[in-house]
């Protein structure tokens, strides 16, 4: 189940969560994502005592509603009321900022002009810094509130790190106001009113932007929602209405037009026309439709009219069953992210402990309370548990987003990140090296012209419903041959066919069965041979008892799957042909493509303990297509289902691919590396900048180099160390193809 988390603001909060209700009776696992706010929890444990959990551990949770409709609602509403919010807090902010800024640093480090009951009055002064800093930190309660929040419930977060380090700064220089009231002291006393404020608007602009940047790194689930039709157009008793999308029944017959899109999965049963897939499948060229072929929501009618009946509406369509899968994804954990789990968990708790050791230390060695301060305050304000909770979920996101934008679904975050680990890849022969359906691959005329031999053979094969039949027929239409009458039709199973055609008995079928029937040339019978050796299908055409043609059917290895196995190898991986079928046949397509092994022969199970075989030379990815392929996906270490495979297939798959290429492997398996790339980077810089950003804080080097670092500049770091880790992950997007 899947729940939407409010109050988390940094990796400490969602660590927080997910300890809570991981402690909860029946969950057996709890991914919390700090990106998009949301909770994935398995196992028994009712939704009433997860959202007890949460609600105890100081923070808010309700049950997610999966359509694609509410989840529309719940993106925007997540990404545009807390841009909003923070925009306005941040504009108001900052109208306070700029006079307190001129009084503070202005007038007294520059000599700006003020007022002369103020300029000579430095308990004015400093009165009037105190009251503008005040109205800011009213503005950003926010921050207070949620940080002693965290406190209270023993869970302190990010806003724990800015409470502590503005109200440190506020009250210590309150304290200096008020002891220059009671002791009338004229001088100027150091003050850090508009570092208080100045923090926090600071963290206020690293939120906006990281609000703003976040939005993006959901731009793919968001234009997948977009598709979503709100309408759809449906005969009633003959007479076109148009109803809500969500009253569409399975069985109800709709109608598109061009330019609209299809509302539902659905098969047409009247009219054709050309279909964009490019936004599901991620191929550009439009697809023929006629009556009987299957259309799918989300798509769009670039030309024509259709009818169709509706197959699988609400959640069963493919547009939303693949807006769950990549929702899924997304709020799914990777395995690399285990690290920074654990450090996040107790990273706020050993910051605050290092600021107060910082202050204690700072004033034992003499450097009295303004300066230890600042190194206190620094050390909170530089700190920064975000850039570790956003290092690997921004990058899951965007490369989850980039995935499906080309057609390529990642189920989990593990099987993102490990498909970039994939050392061997083994694929199934038919259907997924090859296109699955017989083709007719040669034609030979035997004392005749081809157009005679072709005629009969037509002729014969259009009455039969084998899958060769099939393949001479397709290829006799896209030739333009001329149909001819048969009488006396029959089928002889497992050997051939027979009829009377233009007045004479025709025979078509296979070596075995022609020599059988008839005397059959050497030469016929050496070239039948020859295509065999080929694993090619030859099939003889007699009439008047004389062989007069031959024709060569095989599965033809799909156009890019060349292309696709050279792509692998080059990216070091071992490529493998694990198929059923015969070894002569297996050899002939291996051979075409150019794989590094084949193994045929092998039954479903066989398949599966061959996996198990070629696991021990590394992680190793599956792909097929078929019922047969299930056992081989579920035991591969990634498992990917080609898109027009069988349901068993693709939910047995770890990684689906839309379109009906192979090509995509190498494409899903680049986007997972680079991916895998974009998270070591992000985590690299989250640490590293705290490495350095904390000692630097604290004033390890102010003896050796006389550095000290100003709480402004910390905060201003800390804001913008977020913002870093997202828009690194955003650079995913411009991740280039596989050619």
């Amino acid at each position: 189940m899947q729940y939407s988390v409010t109050g988390m603001n940094c990796a400490a909060c969602s660590a927080r969560v997910e300890k809570a209700v991981s402690k909860v009776e029946g969950v057996t696992v709890c991914n919390v994502n700090l990106l998009t706010n949301s909770m994935e929890v398995e196992g028994t444990a009712t939704p009433k005592n997860v959202i007890k959990a949460v609600k105890k551990a100081g923070y808010g949770a309700t049950l997610k509603n999966n359509s694609v409709a509410n989840n529309k609602g719940d993106e925007n509403s997540l990404v545009e009321s807390d841009t909003q919010k923070v925009v306005i807090r941040l504009i108001a902010s900052v109208i306070f900022l700029l006079p307190l800024m001129y009084v503070s640093m202005g007038a007294m480090m520059w000599g700006w002009p003020l007022p002369e009951a103020i300029s000579n009055n430095h308990i004015a002064m400093g009165f009037l810094q105190m009251v503008i800093s005040t109205i800011i930190l009213v503005i950003n309660q926010k921050f207070f509130i949620n940080g002693f929040k965290g406190v209270i419930h023993l869970a302190p977060n990010m806003d724990a790190l800015v409470a502590l380090g503005s109200g440190a700064s506020y009250v210590y220089s309150v304290a200096v106001i008020f002891k220059m009231i009671l002791n009338y002291e004229t001088g100027m006393p150091d003050l850090y009113f508009e570092s208080a404020a100045m923090i926090l608007v600071l963290i206020t602009v690293g939120k906006m932007l990281e609000a703003h940047s976040k939005g993006k790194t959901t731009n793919a689930i968001k234009s997948l929602m977009e598709l979503a039709p709100k309408t759809a157009t449906v005969l009633v008793d003959g007479n076109e209405k148009v109803i809500p999308i969500e009253q569409l029944k399975k069985g109800d017959i709709f109608i598109v037009k061009s330019g609209e899109s299809i509302p539902v999965d659905g098969v047409i049963i009247d009219g054709s026309g050309a279909v964009d897939e490019s936004a599901i499948t991620g191929e550009s060229i439009p697809v023929d439709k006629e009556v009987g072929s299957s259309v799918t929501s989300g798509t769009i009618c670039s030309s024509g009219y259709i009818r169709c009946e509706s197959v699988r509406v609400g959640e069963d369509t493919t547009l939303s069953k693949i807006i769950k899968m990549v929702n899924d994804a997304s709020a799914s954990k990777a395995p690399i992210a285990a690290i920074a789990d654990k450090v996040s968990g107790v990273f706020v708790p050993v910051v605050i402990g290092i600021s107060l050791i910082t202050f204690i230390v700072w004033m034992l060695t003499g450097h009295g309370v303004p300066f230890s301060i600042a190194r206190a305050v620094s050390v909170l304000v530089i700190s920064c548990p975000c850039a570790l909770g956003l290092a690997t979920p921004v990058a899951i996101m965007v490369g989850n987003g980039v995935g499906a934008r080309r057609g390529i679904l990642f189920k989990t975050a593990t099987s993102l990140e490990n498909a970039g680990k994939v050392k061997v890849v083994a694929l199934d022969k038919t259907g997924t090296i090859t296109r699955g359906k017989p083709a007719v691959t040669d034609v030979i005329s035997i004392g005749t012209d081809e157009s005679e031999h072709f005629e009969i053979a037509y002729a014969l094969e259009n009455k039969s419903e084998h899958p060769i039949a099939s393949a001479i027929v397709v290829y006799a239409s896209d030739k333009g041959v001329k149909l001819l009458d048969v009488t006396e039709f029959s089928v002889l199973p497992g050997n051939g066919i027979l009829g009377v055609v233009k007045g004479k008995k025709a025979l078509v079928g296979s070596l075995a069965f022609m020599t059988s029937q008839l005397e059959v040339p050497s030469e016929v019978m050496h070239q039948c041979n020859s295509f065999s050796e080929e694993g090619k299908t030859p099939i003889l055409v007699a009439s008047d008892a004389e062989v007069i043609g031959l024709i060569a059917v095989a599965d033809v290895v799909r156009e890019d799957s060349v292309l696709a196995i050279s792509k692998l190898k080059a990216m070091g991986i071992h490529t493998v042909m694990l198929t059923g079928d015969n070894e002569k046949t297996a050899a002939v397509i291996g051979k075409q493509c150019g794989m590094d092994e084949i193994i045929a022969g092998v039954r479903p199970e066989g398949k599966e303990m061959e996996v198990r075989k070629l696991k021990m030379r590394g992680k190793v990815a599956m792909v097929g297509d078929g019922i047969n392929d299930a056992p081989a996906l579920t035991t591969a270490d990634i498992g990917i289902a080609i898109g027009n495979g069988t349901d068993i297939a693709i939910d047995a798959a770890d990684i689906v691919l839309m379109k009906n290429s192979i090509m995509d492997v190498a494409e899903g398996i680049n986007i997972s590396r680079k991916t895998l790339r974009n998270i070591k980077q992000n985590l690299f810089w989250a640490f590293i900048y705290n490495i350095i950003g904390i000692p630097l804080a604290a004033g390890v080097w102010y003896y050796a180099l006389g550095w000290e670092l100003n709480p402004m500049f910390g905060a201003a770091a800390m804001s913008l160390s977020s913002f870093s880790v997202v828009m690194n992950a955003l650079r995913l997007n411009l991740m280039k193809r596989v050619k």
